[in-house]
């Protein structure tokens, strides 16, 4: 194990269960006794490329799905996984060796790691932020010349809150390098990229669709020529291929909405050590994204919702994602997510929990009221919940928390 020095207090707590390292490589100090040295270790070490054959479906590295409809997966990635991420990132976003990618999000996830190898490919810089605030955001693209972004829509919601209460002034950074925001990992709300193009009128936007098991984003993509489709998720990504099935794995008609299947190079190898879920996920060489889906007649496609997300309330499909971005519309709403709750009449009900803006009064009456000017009576929300919208470090709503905590369903994974 190569680490560095913020992670020894860490290590050291579990190092008894980790029977499997035989070397401990430290890059930093204070080290321990039983930790090597990686300046030594690297100083020693051969200039020459290891021996090793490689395959293009070997093994290349584990990574976790997010967790937010179960417990995390471990993911078996290959060199072949990679090198398609690479191309198809950088054939999205026309990378060169002039571009430097302000790197945020953790690296243990796909979305940011593989956004990044596009610049790898054609080695262009990268920067990696430690520490996350509008602040420091804008003083790392001015000065190391970032040219490159990519977004959680939390991060982007505080761009925006500190522009709009002045304590974030463009003029105070030189930002002209800045070329491309994009955004992904989760839904976008149309009207935060309504507000992001206010600020930046003249700089190129992007959002991506993909997941852990499709090695990260790329499979579906906006494409910065489309900025007329701001509200769709993207079309077919470059070197992918895409289909929208019912219950029978049937295409739907345009239109429609079904659970999106995706196939191409980027199609993980397994669920690490699980062939029965690996067999339920991969059929017939397409991946069940697990996320639902429609496509219009010019070919773009939009995500609804996640397919265990669905609310069924009366018998009709409410898909929270749409509720939430109405919710969002709202003046005084910082976050929302929707969620179901039990109800013996309708067999769920809409629940939406809102986290106001900071400094906002906003009233239960006042939210109903914007929902019947803005939502069908079926989708409105029957619950109105004030709290924090909890979000992974990827970004993500923890619909699961949500719904232990407010619906009393308590939900168990197998891994």
């Amino acid at each position: 194990m190569i680490l560095g020095e913020q992670f020894v207090e860490r290590v050291e707590s579990i190092r008894a269960q980790l029977p499997g390292i035989r070397h401990y490589i430290l890059d930093g100090q204070p080290r321990p006794e039983y930790m090597e040295d990686f300046e030594r270790v690297a100083g020693e070490a051969s200039p020459h490329p290891v021996e090793a054959a490689l395959k293009d479906d070997d093994g290349c590295g584990l990574y976790f799905t997010s967790g937010t409809t179960g417990a995390p997966k471990p993911i078996l990635l290959t060199h072949k996984n990679m090198e398609c991420a690479a191309i198809t990132e950088n054939r999205h976003h026309y990378q060169t060796r002039d571009d430097n990618f302000i790197l945020i999000p953790p690296l243990y996830h796909t979305g940011a790691m593989m956004h990044w190898l596009g610049n790898l490919i054609v080695g262009g810089r990268a920067t990696l932020l430690t520490e996350i605030s509008p602040r420091y955001i804008f003083e790392a693209i001015y000065k190391e010349s970032g040219t490159v972004v990519f977004l959680l829509v939390p991060w982007a919601q505080d761009i925006l809150a500190a522009l709009d209460r002045g304590e974030l002034k463009k003029e105070d950074h030189d930002l002209s390098r800045w070329r491309l925001t994009h955004m992904g990992a989760q839904p976008i709300p149309f009207s935060l990229i309504k507000r992001w193009k206010q600020y930046f009128p003249d700089m190129q936007y992007d959002r991506s669709y993909g997941l852990s098991e499709a090695t990260g984003p790329g499979c579906i993509d906006l494409g910065i020529e489309n900025q007329h489709k701001l509200e769709a998720t993207g079309r077919t990504g470059f070197n992918w291929e895409t289909r929208i099935v019912n219950g029978k794995d049937e295409d739907v008609p345009r239109g429609q909405a079904g659970e999106l299947l995706v196939r191409g190079n980027g199609v993980m190898k397994e669920y690490y050590r699980n062939p029965e879920q690996t067999a339920e996920t991969l059929k017939g060489g397409w991946l069940h994204t697990g996320d639902m889906a429609k496509q219009d007649d010019e070919g773009f496609i939009y995500i609804v919702d996640r397919k265990k997300d669905v609310v069924i309330t009366g018998g009709e499909n409410i898909f929270p994602v749409e509720v939430e971005d109405i919710l969002r519309r709202h003046s005084g709403v910082y976050d929302a997510a929707v969620i179901g709750i039990p109800d013996e009449r309708l067999g769920e009900i809409v629940a939406a929990v809102i986290d106001p803006k900071p400094g906002t009064t906003l009233t239960e009456e006042e939210l109903n009221q914007f929902c019947e000017e803005n939502l069908p009576r079926y989708k409105r929300p029957r619950r109105i919940i004030f709290d924090k919208v909890p979000r992974n470090p990827t970004g993500k709503i923890e619909k699961i928390r949500l719904r232990e905590k407010y619906a009393g369903r308590k939900e168990s994974f197998k891994l």
